[in-house]
């Protein structure tokens, strides 16, 4: 499934401020020298070689702790750099959330074969101020960290520069676009949530009543009430893992607590990262103790909201109940409500510590929606078809411009370019090759229209996003939810 919006001006250079004396100066030197000759930039160190042609560093930006008041003091945040060539086109990229230090290419980094700046987003460690004021965790907060980043960088890195993200990590791309326009000359962004409204979730319900089939639903909430039906078996389970290793429950109050939200979470999550095809792996209701302790261990983990678990998104979860929002589980889990000894446990304000003081802006979503369909322009959205998020995706709306839509078929919270079908692949390749000043993928404007063409284009994209070993890096694996 596609949307194509507005006209394409691909082509158009929107950001380009580097002059040709920088240029030229900075060709003579070595880059890591010119890294750090670049005002508040430090680089920690340089990794070896990742493959051959590009170079990794880990790098640090001095942040003030917030833009609006640089009184307030500085943080440093955390970035990484795979440097290819000064003159190739540079991808910002961000999880959300802490920032892989491992070096790998997102696919958007691969199309275009450019260079990739990591952004840490603020507020997870070591990217957080000291003493930590959560106040100053917002979305434009972070958006200004990114642009400070590009502003640094983009003397250095002369070609244009994209900008990318899945999930939270697609949201920061998002957000970051509605308040710097400039910086970006295109976006990819990958299975993002826009909870506009953060009290209307129906879609969330009417969505988990429809996805897959209908046996592998009713299996899966069968298998839900058998778990809580055996709770005061399953859980002493829990907690002897968790013994065993070392970790509380202190955050959430209790092992048993800690058992339910994974139960009740149990059906989206199946579908966030999961396929139609492992529903075969459902248990059923019946199944032994043992049978029913590995599935929902291998679903969601018996151990995921432990301390040591949930502290690390913190940020996440303040994020959600000031701002980004959060679905009703509630809602979602009705037909559990028999079974659940803590309603209203699964909301972001009992993830966050008490001492923390939340309030939530109902209007900071209603404004970002706002400009992606009164604004937006050159952002490429995917989402899987599968996947619980796409119930409320960004949308594009009447002053949407060179923007496209794309749902991949069967497709969970992993979709990308090359979950899509083939002539998407092609058209979503070659537009953001052409955003980045590249020649497209397709020999001519007919290229996709035949199956034969379609196979070899997708062979080339194949080649392309799998050239290297940086590109089998799966950083999204083991987020949160969201």
């Amino acid at each position: 499934m596609r949307w194509r919006i507005g006209s394409s001006l691909g082509l158009m250079v929107l950001s380009a401020t580097a002059t040709v004396m920088t240029t030229t100066a900075l060709a003579h030197a070595d880059v890591i020298d010119e890294l750090a000759s670049i005002p508040g930039l430090t680089v920690v160190e340089e990794r070896p070689e990742p493959a051959p042609g590009f170079r990794f560093f880990v790098l640090s930006y001095t942040q003030p702790v917030n833009h609006l008041d640089p009184s307030r003091g500085s943080f440093q945040q955390r970035l990484t750099l795979l440097h290819r060539s000064e003159s190739a086109p540079t991808v910002a990229f961000t999880t959300g959330y802490d920032l892989p230090i491992a070096p790998f290419r997102s696919e958007p980094t691969a199309v275009v074969d450019g260079n990739q700046v990591g952004i840490e987003e603020r507020f997870f460690t070591p990217s957080r101020p000291e003493p930590a004021d959560f106040g100053d965790l917002d979305i434009y907060q972070a958006a200004a960290d990114h642009h400070r980043v590009i502003e640094a960088l983009r003397p250095l890195y002369t070609g244009r520069w994209l900008s990318t993200g899945s999930s939270k990590g697609g949201m920061a791309t998002v957000y970051h676009r509605r308040f710097f326009e400039g910086d970006i000359d295109g976006s990819v962004v990958y299975v993002a949530p826009n909870d506009v409204v953060d009290t209307e979730d129906q879609r969330y319900v009417d969505f988990l009543d429809q996805v897959g089939n209908a046996e592998c639903r009713d299996r899966l909430r069968a298998v839900q009430r058998a778990a809580l039906e055996r709770r005061d078996q399953i859980v002493p389970v829990l907690e002897q893992v968790a013994a065993e290793v070392g970790l509380t429950f202190d955050l959430i109050g209790s092992a048993d607590r800690a058992f339910e939200v994974s139960i009740i979470e149990l059906c989206w999550t199946f579908w966030q990262y999961g396929l139609e095809r492992d529903c075969e792996l459902v248990p059923a209701a019946d199944a032994s103790l043992g049978e029913l302790i590995e599935f929902v261990g291998d679903v969601i983990g018996l151990t995921g909201n432990s301390d040591d678990n949930l502290l690390p998104y913190l940020p996440f979860f303040y994020q959600a109940g000031t701002e980004l929002g959060y679905p009703d589980i509630d809602q979602l889990s009705a037909h559990l409500a028999d079974l659940r000894r803590y309603p209203g446990l699964d909301t972001p304000r009992n993830f966050v510590p008490l001492e923390i003081p939340m309030e939530f802006d109902p209007l900071a979503m209603v404004d970002i929606d706002g400009w992606v369909k009164e604004q937006g322009d050159k952002l490429l959205f995917i989402y899987g078809q599968n996947d619980p998020w796409t119930a409320e995706p960004f949308e594009p709306g009447p002053g949407t411009t060179d923007s496209f839509w794309y749902v991949a078929p069967g497709a969970n919270h992993g979709a990308r370019i090359t979950t899509l079908v083939a002539s998407e692949q092609v058209e979503a390749v070659d537009t953001v090759r052409g955003w980045a000043g590249l020649e497209p993928l397709a020999s001519e404007p007919s290229f996709a229209a035949s199956i034969e063409s379609s196979i070899d284009a997708v062979d080339r994209i194949d080649a392309l996003v799998h050239a290297t070993p940086l590109d089998d890096f799966d950083v999204f694996e083991s987020r949160p939810r969201l």
